[in-house]
């Protein structure tokens, strides 16, 4: 089909395309009518750089990363660090500490008594005191008044005690000094010869020496005063120079000459 001849107000042929006729291919941005320039219609220059795509979601004239121009990205926050184990440490130390203290303190503490207990025992802390006058540790008030030795046997013939050696009788006063009753053991008391060889009390033969009344664990009131005799079984010839005299086995003692 062919179309009618296009005249403009001058009665001219118009230099357009035929009416409703297809557009002419043309670059953006040029003048209509010219080609573009580099090469084939419709392509850019073969030496040219490709145009960056616009991304999706991003504004023009923002920085790639990081958001706005001077964005700084906040500094992570350290880590602070747990105060529970230092203060569970130190006190785990200090009891540490205070048990070896407490266990050097009283480990020292029970040697020294257990060597003071042996050195009173020993009668090596004991004071002196002499024959029929009185001395005194703890409570009691100790007089010695006279020794007996070379004796075999004590009691009655049906009760009494033979003596292994023989005994030797010590006669002694024992008052309470104090103001509360107190316990007189025999067992606690110890004679010595020349040699400084310890004998013990015979509590058997005390007690028929004493017509049946036995020293051992006699109480003894304050002010009271209670007499009897100490009992020895000794070698034959053996020679008593002294008598150690306790109130009880943690007190010194009082060392009585019976010479």
């Amino acid at each position: 089909m062919t179309y009618p001849p296009q005249y403009d107000q001058n009665h001219q042929p118009a230099s357009g395309p035929p009416h409703n006729g297809p557009p002419e291919h043309q670059q953006y941005g040029q003048p209509q009518g010219q080609p573009p320039p580099g090469g084939q219609q419709g392509y850019p220059p073969a030496n040219a750089a490709p145009a960056a795509p616009q991304g999706h979601g991003e504004a023009q004239g923002y920085a790639q990363y990081g958001g706005s121009p001077g964005y700084q990205p906040p500094t992570p926050e350290k880590k602070k660090r747990k105060k529970w184990p230092f203060i569970v440490g130190g006190i785990a130390l200090i009891m540490i500490l205070g048990c070896v203290g407490i266990f050097a303190l009283f480990g020292w503490g029970a040697s020294e008594v257990a060597k003071d207990m042996g050195a009173n025992a020993d009668g090596k802390n004991a004071v002196a005191g002499e024959m029929n006058k009185p001395a005194t540790d703890g409570k009691f008030q100790f007089t010695v008044t006279d020794l007996k030795c070379g004796v075999a046997q004590v009691g009655s013939k049906d009760f009494g005690e033979q003596a292994q050696g023989e005994f030797c009788l010590v006669g002694v006063a024992i008052k309470n000094v104090g103001t509360s009753a107190e316990a007189f053991s025999d067992v606690s008391q110890k004679a010595y010869d020349e040699k400084n060889t310890e004998y013990s009390v015979d509590s058997g033969a005390a007690a028929g020496a004493n017509n049946g009344a036995n020293m051992f664990l006699e109480t003894i009131n304050p002010g009271n005063t209670v007499k009897g005799k100490l009992v020895f079984d000794v070698p034959p010839g053996t020679k008593l120079t002294s008598i150690v005299l306790h109130e009880s086995m943690f007190t010194a003692g009082v060392r009585v000459s019976l010479s």
